[in-house]
């Protein structure tokens, strides 16, 4: 099988660093994995690597669709295989790099998605319903989905119920993994991410994070799917709604964010396969190790 190497971790870690400096020493390219970077004008907010910060290493799957459109973790998976083995064929390093876990290890193990059109009318209802509500629904139609999915992305938790009332329970992803993995993932410990939240947050408000709301909102989005972005685009949004005021949206944002990293801490946890690295020369020793 070809190797696929994997950069993993919460948000605010430092992956797009590491990753950088790995891809220079070992010829490689990149392949996002982050669940809201694929879309455009979403820059700012998601923390999208500048032309600038890629220092010529090439990057895949930012940038694909427009934030006005649905994107499923399934159009995901097609374009990152055809990403991953392009590089391959140029005689490149795959790197797939984010923290979004349920595109991570829909690459890592090859999951089979559920052909399933879109039934419309049931999204549109069941986007009226709030997290709790659609997280309580799941849980009664298919309780070991309910285990699995992040209980505060609304996208995902309407997908999921969506799959469920049509095929009486959301199916157990078939593996088909296509590549040999290695897995890295950088850890921190709490007050140390805490930290690094909080200055990448005010280092985001500098950069015009605001401003980019705003665009997003005088581009066609409406508050509504800004709030289900989730995270900066929800909590601004907010704010620019004048539902809150400055000071509580830093707060919810910080306060949010360590949730979310918490989550997807949760979620990598369980995988015993991911090496822990603290520096950049831990993961190099892997990665030649691996090669």
């Amino acid at each position: 099988m070809n190797k696929l190497i994997v950069i993993l971790g919460p948000t605010a870690c430092g992956k797009t660093d590491l990753s950088i400096k790995l891809a220079k020493r070992f010829k490689g390219a990149v392949v996002s994995a982050d669940s809201r970077q694929v879309y455009q004008g979403m820059n700012i907010g998601t923390g999208k690597i500048t032309k600038k910060e890629m220092q010529g290493i090439p990057h895949y799957l930012l940038d694909v669709t427009s934030p006005k459109r649905r994107f499923s973790v399934a159009q995901y998976q097609k374009m990152a295989y055809r990403a991953i083995n392009k590089i391959i064929q140029n005689k490149g390093v795959p790197f797939l790099v984010g923290g979004s876990p349920f595109y991570v290890y829909s690459i890592i193990y090859g999951w089979g998605f559920p052909a399933l059109k879109a039934n419309l009318p049931l999204r549109q209802r069941l986007g009226k319903k709030t997290e709790e509500q659609l997280f309580a629904i799941l849980k009664k139609l298919d309780p070991k989905r309910a285990k699995q999915i992040d209980s505060k992305n609304k996208r995902r938790l309407v997908r999921a119920v969506e799959i469920a009332k049509s095929l009486g329970e959301v199916p157990q992803f078939k593996k088909n993994p296509q590549y040999a993995c290695l897995l890295i993932g950088i850890k921190k410990g709490k007050e140390e991410l805490s930290q690094l939240v909080h200055k990448r947050l005010l280092k985001r408000f500098r950069q015009g994070m605001v401003a980019e709301v705003k665009r997003l909102k005088a581009n066609g989005l409406s508050w509504k799917k800004l709030d289900d972005f989730g995270l900066e685009y929800r909590w601004i949004a907010r704010y620019l709604q004048n539902k809150i005021n400055k000071q509580e949206m830093v707060a919810f944002l910080q306060k949010d964010i360590e949730h979310f990293a918490k989550r997807q801490m949760t979620w990598f946890k369980k995988d015993p396969n991911i090496h822990w690295v603290k520096n950049e020369k831990a993961a190099e020793k892997l990665i030649k190790t691996f090669l």
